[in-house]
Parts: C-alpha cells; sequence; structure tokens
C-alpha cells in the first residue's frame, strides 16, 4: 500500500492541527485517526519525531503538564501555514483519497473474508448433516426428540455466548475510542452475511 502521506506533508498537517488550539501527543494522533474515520491511525514513533522537528525548528513549541507535553503553533508556524495554504488544501485532498482508498480496500477485505467463512460455514454443516443422517431429530408428531432438544439448546447457548462476547468487545472498544461509521458497518455486514449462512444451512 502506498504511503498515506506525501513526504513532509504529515509535518504541515500538523501544524495545521496544532493552528486549531494546544494538543498533547496522543490527541494529534487521535485527531489524524478520526481524520481517517478509523482506518488509519499513526503510531507515535511516527508523530512524535515530526513534533520534535518541528520544535528545533522553532514552529512549535511545547509545554509540559505533569508527566505530558503539550505543543503549542508558533507564531513562526502560523506564518509557514499562511505561506503554504495551497500546499495544505493539496493535502487535505490526498486525504480523503486515501480514505477513500483505505475504506475500498477495508471492504474487499471484508468481502473476501465473507466468502471465506460462508465456505466454512457450508463445509461445516455438510459435515454435521453427513454426521447426522442416521439421528432422529424430530419424532412423528413433529416435535423434536429428547436428542433433538440437546442439539437445539447447545446451539442456543453458543448463539448467546457469541452475543456475550461481542457486546464485551464492543464496550470494551467503546471506553477507549468511539466507533467509527466504517467499524459499524463491518459489523452489520458481517453478521448479515453469518445469519444468511445459518439460515442456508438450517434450510437444507
Amino acid at each position: 500500500m502506498p504511503p498515506v502521506f506525501a513526504h513532509g506533508a504529515l509535518r504541515l498537517y500538523l501544524l495545521a492541527l496544532l493552528e486549531a488550539g494546544p494538543k498533547h501527543g496522543y490527541e494529534l494522533i487521535k485527531a489524524l485517526g478520526d481524520r481517517f474515520g478509523g482506518t488509519y491511525s499513526p503510531s507515535a514513533g511516527t508523530i512524535y519525531p515530526r513534533l520534535g522537528k518541528l520544535e528545533e525548528e522553532g514552529l512549535v513549541a511545547t509545554e509540559i503538564e505533569g508527566r505530558r507535553t503539550k505543543y503549542f503553533i508558533t507564531a513562526a508556524g502560523i506564518a509557514e501555514l499562511e505561506g503554504r495554504r495551497d500546499e495544505l488544501a493539496d493535502v487535505e485532498n490526498t486525504i480523503s483519497a486515501s480514505v477513500r482508498r483505505l475504506a475500498d480496500n477495508l471492504r474487499e477485505d471484508i468481502r473476501t473474508n465473507m466468502r471465506g467463512l460462508r465456505a466454512d460455514l457450508a463445509a461445516t454443516a455438510e459435515a454435521a448433516r453427513t454426521t447426522a443422517t442416521s439421528a432422529p431429530f424430530r419424532s412423528r408428531s413433529g416435535g423434536y426428540t429428547p436428542e433433538g432438544q440437546r442439539l437445539v439448546k447447545e446451539a442456543e447457548l453458543m448463539v448467546q455466548a457469541f452475543r456475550d462476547d461481542i457486546r464485551v468487545e464492543l464496550r470494551l472498544h467503546g471506553a477507549s475510542q468511539p466507533l467509527t461509521p466504517l467499524a459499524l458497518e463491518t459489523v452489520r455486514t458481517v453478521l448479515d452475511q453469518a445469519r444468511i449462512s445459518i439460515r442456508n444451512s438450517l434450510r437444507n
């Protein structure tokens, strides 16, 4: 995958983010992640060296707050931005294109994974049907036999455990960062495909 930022573009964009107000390094990382809709998040090893370079050049100043460092844009930094507004607009356009590209790649990965999941589910269902062909799941009256009832209950417990696990994952994620629209769409797509595959398996 090509770089998200061209050479020097991230440096310029950090100045633009600081122009909106002072920020800690973590806040800058989060702001960049939000701008990319959760499809890209720079590492601390990417951001802090650039902030240090901006400080060396006098474009950014720092202030220590407890254990954290807050970054401010200086008058020289603002002058740098004013002279490069056209470049900054190009960076914004590049970011928008990168978001679309990353989102398209993610959707393609989801589609590929779902095709594999459907194949696995189909194979598992076929194996289960082959194994269970001799088992009397229903009585002549149409109700489930004791064995059939046990298997239905086991399936229900599996669904409940899956639901509980995903709810925990979502809550843990929400406690640290907001769920992005793209992540929500991913969850919806995966669950819809799983529902369809399970329903088709039960009907066969």
